[in-house]
């Protein structure tokens, strides 16, 4: 199962330096805080429509396979995050099998809580890079996380009601 959304995640291309943008554009695409958070901050009811989960082969997450470890599986989970019910971003984690030990094995049953609600409760939670992204009129970024050291990719791509426009 696929949405549309997610196609258009698949589709960013990402700069190679941070661009030139509207301040307040930045702020939203180099948020180093929790997407969930900064949602409820605008006083909406945030709320997961969780699209595919489960185990996948490396083959499955070519985009994201530069920044991880080789591995045969890969936990993968793309939800699209509501705020009021509206769509406001399209999400897409990639979790090494690796990385799914220990605490981090709550990873797999996030279910349709928002991914942020988890990561950002950690106190070992370290963030290696964002990289912003673009997709026809629309912005995404990605980013390495590391839980305990151990990493996990999150790319967002940011849908057309969300307040970043």
């Amino acid at each position: 199962m696929s949405h549309p959304a997610l196609t258009q995640l698949r589709a960013l291309r990402y700069l190679d330096a941070i661009p030139e943008l509207e301040p307040q554009l930045l702020d939203w695409l180099l948020l180093e805080d929790s997407m969930t958070k900064r949602f409820e901050q605008q006083g909406k009811k945030v709320s997961v429509t969780l699209i595919q989960e489960g185990f996948v082969t490396a083959d499955e997450i070519a985009p994201e396979r530069a920044h991880l470890p080789e591995e045969e599986r890969y936990w993968l989970r793309e939800i699209i995050l509501c705020a009021d019910g509206e769509p406001w971003l399209a999400g897409r984690t990639v979790v090494p099998e690796s990385t799914l030990s220990g605490p981090e094995m709550a990873l797999q049953r996030l279910g349709n809580t928002p991914l942020g609600r988890y990561l950002f409760t950690s106190s070992t939670l370290t963030r290696d890079f964002i990289d912003i992204g673009r997709h026809e009129q629309l912005w995404g970024r990605r980013s390495r996380l590391r839980l305990g050291g151990k990493p996990l990719m999150l790319t967002e791509l940011f849908l057309p009601a969300s307040p970043l426009y």
